[in-house]
């Protein structure tokens, strides 16, 4: 194998190395998008909760039935 021939190779490799990587980054912006919406989704529902108990202590600073 010439030394041509070599590069080629290895630059075909290269090529499918990156092309695999654009689509693993592709996928995770994709999944970090849904995760970020739910997050915000739960944030608000929660907070909508903790105002719906007028002037009680928040869920969150609330000590657990055990204690």
């Amino acid at each position: 194998m010439n030394q041509i021939e070599a590069l080629e190779e290895r630059i075909a490799h290269l090529t499918r190395a990156v092309d695999d990587l654009s689509d693993i980054v592709a996928r995770q912006s994709r999944d970090l998008d849904r995760l970020l919406r739910l997050t915000q989704l739960l944030a608000e529902r929660e907070a909508e909760r903790e105002g719906d108990g007028a002037g009680s202590i928040p869920l969150a600073d609330q000590k657990p039935p055990h204690w």
